[in-house]
């Protein structure tokens, strides 16, 4: 089976990503599906839903498994199940209205208070409720009272600090609760006892309830008022151990299984979930929330009750996909007849190839790509089960497009020429009808312009910093720039042209010898730019409209006594002596939320697609500079900055290609579907009876928008993994569907992108300095 595996990562320790999967509980996952025999694809779901959507539909799964919890909202945990049914994919685990309820606590407590099933009695108070109160610590509540978030999980906001024992402690705790928690906090009597949970395993245990687990707490690390709390289930957690089955009388136990049988019947939890308990001091069981979306890391309650069923964690899992299969009839009959799978995609990949090594200063080729590069991003598109065509983007380009037929261009070249260089693939692609990845013709040509793309924008109201254009040298000095300025080639990338001891200059006559160099070397206009100095930033977008902003990633100079670091081609050719870097960031939850909103206002501003790379300058004032946009950043696996930034942000490079693809498959798809909607109206048929429009095709064959199964341990065209069956010389009528390729020789590695290709073997410590980037 298929499977996509959708869920939110957790970066940082913050409580707002308390509810994500760490990177290694993601893996865990991936690993423990495949161990089922399936194939999976990781989807981090954080971003535009429009580019989740093209994502899924991309990959085209069988089955979707979501773990994912969303990052706003009261209904966040809804959100996903809800795109799913609207997409048409089967997924595990509840629906969207039981997701909703459950993420609710007042209102399950309401549910489930009409069947009889004992919940501590309490209150639910938001902000408007507080300001009509004149006695906010007299709500009618036995004391002690505990206050916790209505609408988050994970024991956010839970600890001995939201236990009030009195009524002017509670009038004290509220108006900070509502703060940190707006959409509401619920006040219970506190029950004291114990906590305990049973998780339900649909298909396993009495009609999918386990047995129940507690938590043996070491001595030194228990709660005051014994609450498995945020502090336990976050810092302290290597001091917590699962006990199953628990210390209870069996009488309790029996007990508590037969309320979770009723309080899962009454909500209609699916596959799997977990139901928290207080049992008193007395006796007394009180419900006190039911959780559809548990957490699946190793050692949690669900796998401990899974342990007495004879099930591992792998098994759990598949006990998990079974369940969902069987609901949604995706069960194959003995002897059923299985559709034939669709075609591969004809993928077309322009590129440009680096003939020069630029490690000795020699840039002219510095914005290609080395042939590893070229042959790893081919090797990423094949593993999607797609036919790959490798066309240099050379004056051959249009000829060999005329005479070979691609459905999609996977585009990253660099053009040979001009300030639109980058932008003539992109153009021919408009020109010739086809579809391709990345930012159009307009944006490239903008972006690549840097004094352009500034004045976009700061119409959008984006700071950058002042600048001036000069053609000659010989122009008069803006009175706006005051010295120190820096001064670059206006329309090159991978900082040709910029040099930490002669591109930052003092005075006027510094000024106009370096401009008028760079306007000789680089036959084209210098730019004039205030010197913005402090922290530098460089951060990864992916997708369309509204997108996913990656981790910022820091650069980290080396040499603390310099006041006017930069980051030049030169410490880019030897960055182990100058810098190290930093993904994620250390930044503050308000910093990396400003940066984020201008990479992506920025994004929007220039009207990328896609993918892009933003970098940026924060001066000592917070003040956020664009210093440049990059809408084809380098892609050589474990090196370039994006695929370092997307390590971080656990994408791997396989998924990083994949996200990148997604964008040109969904306008293919609506190509086809605009194509199929014509051909039926030129028929006089009704929209979708068209022949040739199954799955949205226009052109009345197979080939997939989904991506296929992929023979085990093949590249997705029969080949092994690392071999290429040579292609056939183009004609003028192919048989479809033809590999082409126009392979490059394979000269000495230099620079794939911004830096000098990486040796060997070198590796990156996330979060230290990486051993390399762009």
């Amino acid at each position: 089976m298929r499977i996509a595996f959708t869920h939110n990562l957790r970066l940082t320790d913050s409580e707002e990503e308390a509810e994500f999967d760490t990177v290694e509980t993601v893996d865990a996952i991936a690993d423990g599906l495949r161990a089922g025999g399936h194939e999976v694809e990781k989807v981090e779901v954080t971003g535009p839903a429009s580019h989740l959507a093209a994502r899924i539909e991309s990959i085209g799964p069988d089955l979707i498994f979501n773990t994912a919890e969303g990052r706003r909202g009261r209904a966040r945990e809804a959100f996903y199940p809800a795109l799913f049914e609207e997409l048409g994919f089967p997924y595990t685990g509840s629906d969207a209205y039981v997701l909703t309820v459950t993420l609710d606590k007042w209102l399950t407590k309401l549910v489930l208070e009409r069947q009889g099933i004992d919940t501590p009695r309490g209150r639910l108070v938001t902000p408007d409720d507080l300001r009509r109160m004149k006695e906010p610590g007299t709500l009618g509540l036995a004391m002690p009272v505990i206050v916790k978030p209505n609408y988050e999980g994970s024991s956010k906001g839970i600890g001995d600090e939201a236990v009030a024992r009195d009524a002017r402690q509670l009038a004290e705790m509220l108006p900070r609760a509502l703060r940190s928690y707006p959409s509401g906090v619920l006040v219970e009597e506190f029950v004291a006892g114990d906590d305990v949970t049973v998780p339900f395993l649909e298909g396993y245990g009495d009609e999918g309830v386990l047995l129940p687990v507690d938590y043996e707490v070491e001595p030194g690390a228990r709660s005051r008022f014994n609450l498995y709390d945020y502090r336990l289930k976050s810092a302290d957690s290597s001091r917590v151990s699962v006990r199953c089955p628990p210390d209870l009388p069996r009488d309790a136990v029996a007990r508590i299984r037969a309320l979770t049988k009723l309080a899962v019947r009454t909500l209609g939890v699916r596959d799997l979930g977990r139901v928290d308990f207080r049992y008193g001091e007395d006796g007394r069981i009180y419900l006190l929330e039911v959780n559809a979306l548990p957490s699946l890391e190793r050692g949690a309650s669900t796998f401990a009750a899974a342990a007495r069923e004879g099930l591992d964690y792998a098994d759990t899992l598949q006990a998990v996909v079974q369940s969902a299969a069987r609901r949604q009839g995706l069960q194959v009959k003995s002897g059923a007849k299985k559709r034939r799978p669709p075609e591969p995609l004809r993928i077309g990949f322009t590129f440009n190839v680096k003939r020069v090594d630029s490690k000795h200063g020699n840039d002219a080729e510095a914005e290609y790509d080395a042939p590893e590069t070229i042959d790893s991003i081919r090797d990423a598109l094949e593993s999607h089960g797609h036919h790959v065509m490798l066309f240099e983007a050379t004056a051959e380009l249009p000829r060999q497009l005329m005479e070979t037929p691609v459905d999609l261009v996977f585009n990253i070249a660099e053009g040979v020429a001009g300030r639109n260089r980058e932008a003539a693939v992109p153009a021919l692609c408009e020109l010739m009808g086809l579809p391709y990845t990345g930012s159009d013709a307009a944006t490239l040509s903008i972006a690549l312009d840097k004094a352009l793309s500034k004045r976009v924008l700061l119409q959008h109201g984006i700071l950058t910093a002042e600048f001036q254009v000069m053609e000659t040298g010989r122009e008069r000095l803006s009175p706006k720039l005051k010295f120190p300025l820096i001064i670059k080639p206006n329309q090159e990338g991978s900082s040709k042209g910029v040099s930490a001891h002669a591109s930052v200059v003092d005075d006027e006559a510094q000024l106009r010898a370096v401009v008028r160099e760079l306007i000789e070397r680089y036959e084209q206009p210098a730019l004039i730019e205030a010197y913005i100095s402090g922290r530098e930033f460089t951060v990864g977008l992916l997708g369309d409209r509204r997108p996913r902003v990656l981790p910022p990633m820091e650069i980290l100079f080396k040499d603390k006594s310099n006041p006017r670091p930069v980051y030049d081609y030169q410490i880019k050719q030897e960055w182990e002596k100058h810098v190290s870097y930093q993904c994620p960031a250390d930044l503050t939850p308000a910093e990396l939320k400003a940066i984020e909103r201008v990479a992506r206002d920025t994004f929007e501003a220039l009207d990328c697609r896609d993918v892009a790379r933003v970098d940026i300058r924060v001066n000592a004032k917070g003040e956020i500079y664009v210093i440049e946009v990059n809408p084809l950043p380098g892609l050589t696996p474990g090196y370039s900055d994006l695929c370092l930034i997307a390590t971080a942000a656990g994408i791997d490079y396989r998924t990083l290609i994949g996200e990148i693809l997604a964008g040109g498959l969904k306008r293919l798809r609506e190509k086809r579907r605009a194509e199929a909607a014509k051909n039926a109206e030129s028929q006089g048929l009704p929209r979708g009876e068209a022949r040739g429009e199954a799955r949205g095709e226009g052109r009345g064959d197979d080939r997939q928008l989904a991506i296929p199964r992929v023979a085990q341990g093949g590249n997705g065209n029969g080949n092994a993994p690392g071999q290429h069956t040579p292609p056939p010389t183009p004609t003028t009528t192919p048989p479809p569907p033809p590999i082409v390729t126009a392979a490059p020789p394979r000269p000495a590695a230099g620079a794939p992108d911004e830096r000098t290709e990486p040796a060997s073997g070198a590796g990156l410590a996330i979060g230290g300095s990486p051993p390399l980037v762009e």
